[in-house]
């Protein structure tokens, strides 16, 4: 899942991303809300966390904006106005969450995972497709009660497709979620990552999960 982070804090920021990197998430950072358009012209992102007082453009007015143009990615405030009446503008301008300064980082997690969640599944921190199961807040992946270890972009591949499960999904959309600005791989790394996949949660299994539809893309489901 990819995360954009708009904090003018450069420390905070950069601790901000550090952490989520080490969840396994794929982590973009700006400094202003402004260059927030400008990111997000150029990528698909899973959950936007914004600062409200920032630089060019405040968070609030990001939010309107992005609402006002029909962007429908869900947002979380992080920021240190903890009035009520600021809770209040934020949740109106359109932010789905808000988390006020300072905070725990396990909270921040938490709170990233209900954003992240389908609908259908707000109430559990398991994805499941047949014997396949995640636990989102160990981050541990079981095949027939196997205990699978993946890397990080492993991992966020996965997660993705699971949480889209029956869906065909496009190179493109796999890359545009998973990997974020600074990855430097080559052109073929969702061919490359797939295939790490099938090696660890289908070679030995039965029945097989991820599926390759010509010419469109790839699917992960029950056949």
């Amino acid at each position: 899942m990819r995360i954009l982070v708009a904090e003018d804090e450069r420390d905070l920021n950069a601790l901000v991303v550090k952490r989520l990197k080490q969840e396994k998430y794929s982590v973009d950072a700006c400094y202003d809300g402004e260059a927030v358009f400008d990111y997000m012209r150029n990528a698909e992102y899973d959950v936007l966390i914004l600062d409200i007082m920032m630089p060019k453009m405040d968070g609030i007015s990001v939010v309107k904006k992005l609402r006002q143009n029909n962007h429908t990615v869900p947002v979380l405030f992080l920021t240190a106005r903890d009035a009520i009446a600021d809770r209040v503008a934020g949740l109106d301008a359109g932010a789905d969450d808000y988390l006020v300064k300072p905070f725990a980082f396990e909270e921040l997690l938490a709170r990233l995972r209900v954003l992240l969640r389908k609908p259908a599944s707000t109430e559990s921190t398991v994805l499941q497709v047949a014997d396949l199961c995640m636990h989102l807040d160990t981050q541990k992946v079981y095949r027939q009660n196997n205990e699978i270890q993946l890397s990080s972009k492993e991992f966020n591949l996965l997660r993705y497709m699971m949480m889209h499960a029956g869906i065909v999904l496009s190179r493109d959309k796999l890359e545009q979620h998973v990997w974020d600005y600074g990855y430097t791989g080559g052109s073929n790394v969702i061919d490359v990552y797939i295939r790490y996949l099938r090696k660890k949660i289908d070679d030995r299994y039965e029945p097989k999960l991820i599926h390759t539809v010509r010419g469109q893309g790839y699917v992960l489901r029950e056949p």
